[in-house]
């Protein structure tokens, strides 16, 4: 790894940090971070990887301390921690692997929709089809609306020509 892989990715999870924590400070908005209705800002990032490679291990490591540093208000402890981060590793992979912007959103959703709402649906007892419906369509809008600006913004940034 290179010098400028690494400082990419740093950013890109001070970012993700940066973006839950700013979205915590609104009380109206602090339960959106977690719970089984999410709308969380930074899950928009997870579309960098269409044209960033550091973006992988960016939110991966950005999300990883994120649910850390507050997982004192999600009350779901290590299984989130781990768990969540490792899916939005994958979900990143993933999309990093797609051909465009459109199938690039479904790693995301899919999964966090899929496999966070497990252990938010037991935690919280909301039954699982409704967290999933909650995460699912939260991480949807978060990465549609968000991730798209996040690729303009970076696109415009560093001159890239497709996406």
């Amino acid at each position: 790894m290179n010098t400028k892989y690494l400082t990419k990715a740093s950013i890109i999870a001070a970012l993700y940090i940066v973006l839950v924590l700013v979205q915590m400070l609104p009380i109206p908005f602090v339960h959106l971070t977690f719970g089984p209705l999410q709308l969380r800002v930074a899950e928009g990032l997870v579309l960098l990887p269409l044209v960033e490679p550091a973006a992988i291990p960016g939110v991966f490591i950005g999300c990883l301390l994120s649910n850390l540093l507050l997982s004192f208000y999600s009350g779901f402890g290590l299984i989130d921690i781990l768990g969540g981060s490792l899916v939005t590793l994958l979900a990143a992979y993933l999309t990093s692997k797609m051909k465009n912007k459109i199938t690039g959103i479904l790693p995301p959703v899919i999964l966090n929709g899929l496999i966070v709402s497990i252990w938010v649906s037991y935690f919280t007892k909301v039954p699982y089809f409704i967290t999933v419906l909650g995460i699912g369509v939260g991480e949807l809008l978060s990465v549609a609306i968000f991730g798209n600006i996040i690729l303009s913004v970076y696109k415009k940034a560093t001159n890239i020509k497709e996406y």
